[in-house]
């Protein structure tokens, strides 16, 4: 398999990473409104499954490093696959709650809650299991990128009315904590499932191509539980059922969806793949600034803030500031 040994470089898959979590989501945008976001999130974890597999098939199969995809997958212990099934199943379900949270709640709500407490728990529980880089530099860009996430949020909330009835709000804060604390947690799950060495792989241990797959797969086979209940009860609008996924849904909807899992799995693969260059806790809090680049999409191509206020345009400032100054010190934290 071919790995990564060079610092910049893992730098480098770690920004790409940051890029496709924040990217992705954009898909969902280009659907017609008329389309269950429950259908979408069946193509999306298509997607998602399908990409880890031809990047473990190419990438992860070349090179004379490590092991081929299937041998990885032969050697497997039972608690390797226990620990990248699990990371998966935390992962989506994670994922759901925060979808169903923005729902309710509004992105003013659920991102500083969901993102912000899984960013400083991800990279609070990845330090401690592999302690790389400065700790004070670390957590200090944990601290401005934290900022600049709830800058984000403070600015979308004042472009917005607050209809918000208090029973909604409070159930989407609800599902906005439990998605943010399960968000923490997936990523040091499936690092259990990995070795730390990639080059001398350890016995039963996973490298990081097969590693992803695992989880990918542990991801959708939980959706058959997790979506299917959202497919039965949405947040809102009309229940879906599997006859709608191939009745309304045309080839064009489900590759828009499919295509959105893709490069959400080219951002995951990306990071584990660069998590032992970088340090899992840099990798992880890298990829979660893709927050940013959400924003990004959302004020320069969706103009979401059009026609805003001069305060509302001197925070979306400041979030960029204090996004830039975080991602520096992340960076910086390893070359200490």
């Amino acid at each position: 398999m071919l790995t990564v040994h060079s610092y910049p470089l893992a730098v480098v898959l770690c920004v790409l990473t940051m890029f496709c979590w924040g990217s992705w989501a954009n898909t969902l945008k280009m659907e017609p409104k008329t389309y269950p976001f429950s259908l979408f999130y069946w193509d999306q974890a298509v997607g998602y499954l399908l990409l880890p597999l031809i990047i473990g098939l190419t990438f992860g199969s070349f090179g004379s490093e490590g092991r081929s995809l299937f041998a990885d997958l032969r050697q497997g212990s039972v608690a390797t696959y226990a620990w990248a099934l699990l990371g998966g199943v935390v992962f989506n379900l994670a994922n759901i709650l925060f979808m169903a949270a923005l729902d309710l709640a509004g992105m003013a709500v659920a991102y500083p809650i969901a993102i912000g407490i899984a960013l400083v728990e991800g990279v609070l529980i990845n330090y401690i299991a592999q302690p790389k880089g400065s700790p004070v530099l670390i957590f200090s860009g944990v601290a401005f990128i934290t900022l600049a996430i709830m800058l984000d949020a403070m600015a979308y909330r004042s472009c917005q009315n607050d209809n918000s009835e208090p029973g909604r709000l409070r159930q989407g804060i609800s599902l906005a904590l439990g998605g943010g604390i399960l968000m923490g947690l997936f990523y040091f799950l499936v690092q259990r499932s990995i070795s730390i060495d990639y080059v001398h792989l350890t016995r039963g241990k996973f490298g990081p191509y097969a590693a992803v797959l695992v989880y990918s797969a542990g991801s959708f086979i939980s959706n058959f539980a997790f979506n299917s209940y959202l497919m039965a009860k949405p947040v809102k609008g009309p229940r879906a059922t599997y006859a709608d996924y191939f009745r309304s849904g045309t080839f064009k909807f489900h590759a828009i969806g499919m295509l959105g899992g893709v490069i959400n799995g080219i951002g995951v693969t990306s990071n584990f793949v660069a998590s032992k260059a970088a340090s899992p806790a840099i990798a992880y809090g890298l990829g979660q600034g893709g927050t940013m680049i959400a924003a990004i999409w959302g004020v320069c191509v969706w103009k979401e803030l059009k026609g805003s206020s001069k305060s509302v345009n001197v925070m979306i400032a400041a979030m960029f500031v204090f996004f830039l100054a975080g991602l520096s010190l992340l960076v910086t934290s390893m070359l200490r």
